[in-house]
Order: C-alpha cells, then sequence, then structure tokens
C-alpha cells in the first residue's frame, strides 16, 4: 500500500495525497455479493434530519462480508483483494473448496493465492485464520473479534485495526481493544488472526472541500457562528467563546463528557480506555 502525492497544478491539489492502489487487483467487484444501498441524507423515516453535515456523494454498492466465518473447517483461497466504498480497509474475495465464495476483510500481508480456514478447532496462527479465542495463543494479535458467540465480528474492524489476546482466566479471555480499554469477552468468541492492513489511510489528507462531498460530507457549522435560536453557544457580539461548558445542540456536555449507562455490560470492563 502506498501513498501518492499530486501536483500542485491547483489550490486544492496543494498538499493533497491520495492512494496508488497497489495492493488492489481487480476493479470489479463479485456481483452476488453485491446489494444497492439507499442514500438516507441523515434523514429518518418521518423525513427527519437525526445525523447532521450529511448527504450527496457518489453512488455506492453495498459489499456482503462474511463476519461471521460459517464455513468451517473448509479452506479458502484468496482470488482477489478489492476497494470497498463503505469502509476504510480493504475487502478479500474467497472462493472455498465448496464453490461458496465470501468477502472478508483483507488482514495485512495476505496476498492472492494464499488459503485460509475458519474453524472451531486447532489451526495454525496465521494471518486471516479464523478461531475461538480459547485455541488462539496470549499475546496474538487479532482482528474482526465477536462480543457474543455467533454473532458477528464487531471489534477492531478499521483500517490498521487490531487487538491483542492478554490472558485467559476461566471461561473468559481478556482483550486489550484498539482504545487502549482492557475487557473480558467470552473464550467461544470467534477472532480473526493479524492486523487489518491499509495502516496508511491515517495519512491521506484529504486537500479540498470537494472530496469530502465525494463522501458523502457536508459543510459542518461551529455553534459559535449561529444565532442564540440554533445552539446555545450561538449569539453574542461579535466573536465569542460561549460563555459555558461546550454543549450539542440540545445542551448535552460534549467534549470528554461520559454518557456510557450500561450497568449490565459494567462488569466486563477490567480497565477503561482514559
Amino acid at each position: 500500500m502506498g501513498i501518492k502525492k499530486y501536483k500542485p497544478t491547483t489550490p486544492g491539489l496543494r498538499g493533497m495525497t491520495g492512494y496508488t492502489f497497489d495492493e488492489i487487483t481487480t476493479d470489479k467487484p463479485y456481483k452476488k455479493l453485491l446489494v444497492t444501498l439507499k442514500k438516507s441524507g441523515g434523514r429518518n423515516n418521518n423525513g427527519r434530519i437525526t445525523i447532521r453535515f450529511r448527504g450527496g456523494g457518489h453512488k455506492r454498492k453495498y459489499r456482503i462480508i462474511d463476519f461471521k466465518r460459517k464455513n468451517l473447517d473448509i479452506s479458502g483461497v484468496l482470488e482477489t483483494i478489492e476497494y470497498d466504498p463503505n469502509r476504510t480497509t480493504r475487502i478479500a474475495l474467497v472462493k472455498f473448496e465448496d464453490g461458496d465464495r465470501r468477502y472478508i476483510l483483507a488482514p495485512e500481508g495476505m496476498t492472492v493465492g494464499d488459503t485460509i480456514i475458519s474453524t472451531n478447532g486447532e489451526a495454525d496462527i496465521k494471518a486471516g485464520n479464523s478461531l475461538l479465542l480459547k485455541n488462539i495463543p496470549i499475546g496474538t494479535v487479532i482482528h474482526n473479534v465477536e462480543f457474543q458467540p455467533g454473532k458477528g465480528a464487531q471489534i477492531a474492524r478499521t483500517a490498521g485495526g487490531y487487538a491483542t489476546l492478554m490472558a485467559k482466566e476461566g471461561k473468559y479471555a481478556l482483550i486489550k481493544m484498539p482504545s487502549g480499554e482492557l475487557r473480558k469477552i467470552h473464550i467461544d468468541c470467534r477472532a480473526t488472526i493479524g492486523q487489518l492492513g491499509n495502516q496508511e489511510r491515517n495519512n491521506i489528507k484529504v486537500g479540498k472541500a470537494g472530496r469530502s462531498r465525494w463522501l458523502g460530507k457536508r459543510p459542518h457549522v461551529r455553534g459559535t457562528v449561529m444565532n442564540p435560536v440554533d445552539h446555545p453557544h450561538g449569539g453574542g457580539e461579535g466573536k465569542t467563546k460561549g460563555g459555558r461548558i461546550p454543549v450539542t445542540p440540545w445542551g448535552k456536555p460534549t467534549k470528554g463528557y461520559r454518557t456510557r449507562n450500561n450497568k449490565r455490560t459494567q462488569k466486563f470492563i477490567v480497565k477503561r480506555r482514559s
């Protein structure tokens, strides 16, 4: 994966960086695993904006990703590595021995022709293999970790993302999350070995407003430049600081204010990220 710079022929291109797409092997996705996406523009079923600053953007189709890895004990071969407009990491098309094809998130270092397997038993500790946490050695770097057995991967799915298996205690494994949080997860949950690719994504510089609009992001407006009727920070003579702690447009504190209120799962958190 490489980063390229653009010749500054326009102000927007000055400082802009983009992908070289060296690792991408095809630009045509597997049609049977595509689903049409309908844009919402941040609006709910009543037509009201529930997420601000969204809208527009290029048309996309969703790639169905196999987060459950249900093809047990059947080895598969990586056919392609592809770009996915719906996520930051790359995806890989895997063809299994029974002829079935599935998309998975592409781990770092995997190339076309590599074999992977998903199993409830023992398997090689190599990138792309999916095992239960109880069968993974302590200290292993993992991604695509489940919260509940059989639910499908929810943890460490972004570009360059990974978690670390720190310890095993009884029926729980201790996982160091990408945020730094230490959390207990049941040892019957599934995880995939390795770190996800496209680690250089954090070096990408958008460069111009139009490139954000292609991604469906509209301009973010600060509360301090609004009127009092629009935001608690609004109004005042000239440029003001707001005169109060930072809050959302609905008066809820932000910038560090803790909103977690799930006492049922509190016992699984050994150490908070902060």
